[in-house]
């Protein structure tokens, strides 16, 4: 039982990582928006739609349903629906301000194929 809870733990703990310049926009967006970062959420998901089948959702929550799996990476609050939960294990959520394009970019190592905007994956 110890070892299933650790492991639960850790999983959670490294589903999704932050990056330093993800976590400085989300806290500027989400003071911005009237969110707390410090004890709000990022809401990250998975649905369906894009060119490739799937695409990404992030939003900002303060409430959390039952079967949301809640984790923190770099003192960022992530909130996943239990649907998403498994496409999104391993990814790195960034931020690109650069000539090529503004917002954030979801580096997924599970993705097989994604379209040339980077919105959507297919698995």
């Amino acid at each position: 039982m110890y070892l299933r809870t650790l492991f639960r733990v850790n999983l959670y703990k490294n589903m999704i990582k932050v990056s330093d310049t993800a976590k400085k926009k989300v806290v500027e967006l989400m003071t911005g928006d009237g969110f707390n970062p410090t004890s709000d959420y990022v809401r990250v998901g998975v649905k369906s739609g894009g060119c490739s089948g799937l695409s990404y959702d992030l939003k900002f929550d303060n409430t959390k349903d039952d079967e949301d799996k809640v984790f923190e990476d770099n003192d960022v609050k992530i909130i996943v629906d239990k649907k998403s939960f498994l496409y999104l294990i391993g990814t790195t959520l960034e931020y690109s301000g650069g000539l090529n394009g503004t917002g954030f970019v979801f580096n997924n190592p599970n993705a097989n194929r994604t379209c040339g905007c980077g919105e959507s994956f297919s698995l």
